[in-house]
């Protein structure tokens, strides 16, 4: 007989909390959601106020059974599953499938799993919050009536197998928009002027800054105002007519939330979003330390709180004070955005003891380094201030004003463990000056420049931009962001998010089409909903239905507006060498390709061969550009037909003009070494070449979906 059955979603956090339970207690995992509703239809019943049809998902019997069995077999069973709406979901559903009242004493929750965590969550049960259920239902809900009322004119107008959702399309919204602007920005001219002197006593050289005359401040935007003052300063005299000292603190940032985190790890590790939250579940579900044995090392990841616990406030004092002293440490208390969810802590280390260097043996590179980066930043939190000396001195030439200003570190604080944002070197070093000095013109010069674009949005700025719109919540930032990369609706170029031709004609027709739904301000508004329905001021059938019937007036519109409407694709100026007609671009999973007009006619098509303008370095041959599954670029000649076959170039690098081509990369050099093997091509090759190749174009032409 079992005395304790604890369910969690996953076998490593299983794994953890095992070893803080004794007894005949048996801790299993569910391996995430166990009850979903159906892919093959939308399983929602409009007719019955909104009723789900939720079903066992396919393949999970083998594990429901072992999950009833052993319930059977137990005293007691508790749902351990993650502390937030969709852990809430998870464990509602097991309770549904075990045959366990909701309104009995079974959920327990830890904001970490740490030995005394555990301990207080398995003493401390509680009821199902059914208010949270109920927000992740409407939820869930919600998308799937948008998705599936909404996909289908995809289909019909743009390509079968392309799917709308409700928070994800106004991410490539966000996207696209951010590409036209960047489009259809204009460029204006200004100038700035730099004067570099020196004090006569030190000899010491500074660069001041143009700001104006008479103590006016002056824009400059063309030469002829440039050298205007050039020439009037030509024989300027250069005197220090006012110096302000003063003291500069800069505080710590608080302790990371979802969003801070994916940021952070984005700008300073280079992560993709989707990456640092797997990482950071690892962690938090729990690491094999060589002393310590399986240790959860943060706390719950899913988070837009700022607050700390008491007791992690105190152990984070001890640890600065021992360990900097006491004048590096000050209670400091951060204040939660109103909208947040303060369910949970801030993501912090769960042990202040497991220092990053203390474990560093124990951790994959990814692991040590995130867990550096949350460690850090949050006994930073707890740090006083960086303080700068700062000097600020004004300089007159013939009426013009210059300006320099310089600051020294005094006190480095927090610092020492954690900057946020990297300050430019925009501070230097002032000699001591006095008010009415004359100092000495080293140079003067003048810089032309023209304002830029705004920049493309990065992972990390397109989640900063979706937490302060309040567009999903931390747990919907790395699927939305993924789901759109996988749907080639956008893709990544150097850490740039740029909207493919897919993601531009998909966004045209849900703007043009369903612009009440597919915008900022109701998606925000639909969040606002949720969290009403998880306080438990709103009933969620209310808020689907609230939705419902407005939009089922749009997607009726739209499908008879649309019915006789025929997307018009641009024509292209290659002709099908099968009937003649000019072949037009159409859109598939990989991106665009061209395709005869003339279906179901004429069912040609082909890729679109991209090319650079520079021959092969070894043929002379047309090199062109071609994609990894992964989206990387690649080179190849025309003539390289494979192992042992024409040309060998391939590489990485973009070929040069009169570049000799050197495998510069162990994969340039094995394929290099290969091709120069010379081994004989056998039949049984060349026949797989073959098949390959007409397996391409059958998988373009399914591609196709006219």
């Amino acid at each position: 007989m079992i005395d304790k059955l604890v369910i969690v979603e996953s076998p490593a956090k299983a794994n953890t909390i095992k070893k803080f339970l004794g007894g005949k207690s048996k801790v299993v995992a569910s391996m995430g959601h166990i009850r979903d509703l159906p892919k093959s239809k939308m399983g929602i019943d409009i007719e019955n106020n909104f009723e789900p049809q939720y079903i066992n998902i396919r393949g999970k019997a083998s594990l429901i059974n072992s999950l009833k069995k052993d319930a059977k077999d137990a005293k007691k069973v508790y749902l351990a599953t993650d502390p937030d709406r969709e852990g809430e979901a998870i464990a509602w559903h097991l309770a549904y499938i075990l045959g366990i009242d909701a309104n009995s004493i079974c959920r327990v929750t830890f904001n970490e799993i740490t030995k005394e965590a555990v301990k207080n969550g398995i003493n401390n049960p509680r009821k199902i919050d059914l208010n949270l259920t109920d927000a992740q239902q409407a939820r869930r809900v919600l998308d799937r009536i948008v998705g599936y009322k909404i996909s289908p004119v995809l289909w019909k107008k743009v390509k079968r197998g392309l799917s709308a959702g409700r928070v994800q399309s106004v991410a490539v919204k966000l996207i696209v928009d951010r590409e036209e602007e960047i489009e259809g920005f204009e460029p204006e001219e200004y100038w700035n002027i730099n004067l570099s002197v020196s004090d006569k006593k030190t000899k010491t050289p500074f660069d001041c800054k143009f700001i104006g005359k008479n103590g006016e401040k002056i824009e400059l935007h063309s030469k002829e105002e440039v050298d205007k003052i050039l020439s009037d300063l030509e024989n300027a005299k250069y005197k220090v007519t006012d110096i302000k000292r003063g003291e500069r603190k800069r505080n710590p940032a608080p302790p990371f939330t979802t969003s801070t985190l994916q940021q952070d790890a984005s700008r300073k590790l280079n992560f993709a979003i989707k990456k640092t939250m797997s990482v950071a579940q690892g962690l938090y579900e729990g690491i094999k330390l060589t002393d310590y044995g399986i240790t959860g090392l943060i706390t719950y990841m899913r988070t837009d709180s700022t607050r700390i616990s008491n007791e992690a406030r105190a152990a984070a004092k001890e640890h600065i004070v021992k360990t900097y002293g006491e004048n590096y440490y000050e209670n400091r208390f951060y204040k939660t955005k109103s909208e947040a969810q303060d369910a949970h802590e801030a993501i912090r280390p769960s042990h202040i003891e497991l220092t990053p260097e203390s474990i560093k043996n124990s951790l994959t590179s990814d692991q040590y380094k995130l867990y550096k980066l949350i460690y850090n930043r949050f006994m930073a939190s707890q740090m006083s201030a960086a303080i700068y000396d700062t000097v600020s001195v004004s300089i007159d030439g013939n009426e013009y004003n210059f300006k320099a200003n310089g600051q020294t570190m005094k006190f480095k604080g927090y610092m020492t463990l954690y900057v946020e944002n990297e300050e430019k070197e925009e501070f230097e070093k002032i000699p001591e000056l006095t008010v009415g000095e004359e100092v000495k013109k080293k140079n003067i010069d003048a810089k032309q420049s023209f304002t830029e674009p705004p920049p493309r949005y990065t992972e990390a700025s397109l989640v900063k931009t979706l937490e302060e719109k309040g567009i999903g919540r931390p747990s919907t930032y790395a699927p939305t962001i993924t789901t759109i990369l996988t749907r080639r609706y956008i893709e990544k170029i150097q850490k740039q998010l740029v909207p493919t031709d897919l993601g531009r004609v998909v966004n045209k027709l849900l703007i043009e089409n369903f612009g009440d739904v597919i915008n900022v301000e109701f998606t925000a508004k639909m969040e606002e909903e949720f969290d009403k329905v998880a306080e438990g001021n709103e009933k969620w059938k209310n808020v689907i239905k609230e939705f419902y019937t407005p939009f089922e007036v749009i997607v009726d519109n739209v499908e008879k507006e649309l019915e006789h409407v025929t997307l018009q694709y641009e024509e292209s100026d290659v002709p099908c060498e099968k009937c003649g007609r000019m072949m037009v671009y159409k859109y598939g999973r990989f991106g665009k390709f061209l395709a005869c007009p003339g279906y179901p006619e004429c069912q040609n098509a082909k890729p679109i061969i991209e090319t650079v303008d520079v021959p092969c370095p070894v043929c002379g041959g047309v090199v062109q550009v071609r994609k990894t599954k992964k989206r990387r670029n690649y080179y190849i000649c025309e003539n390289n037909l494979g192992v042992g076959q024409g040309c060998y170039y391939i590489s990485w690098n973009k070929p040069k003009i009169g570049e000799k081509f050197v495998p510069s990369n162990e994969t340039d050099r094995e394929l290099f070494e290969k091709d120069n093997s010379k081994k004989k091509t056998t039949k049984k090759s060349t026949a797989k070449r073959k098949t390959k190749k007409k397996t391409t174009t059958k998988k373009i032409k399914k591609d196709l979906e006219y």
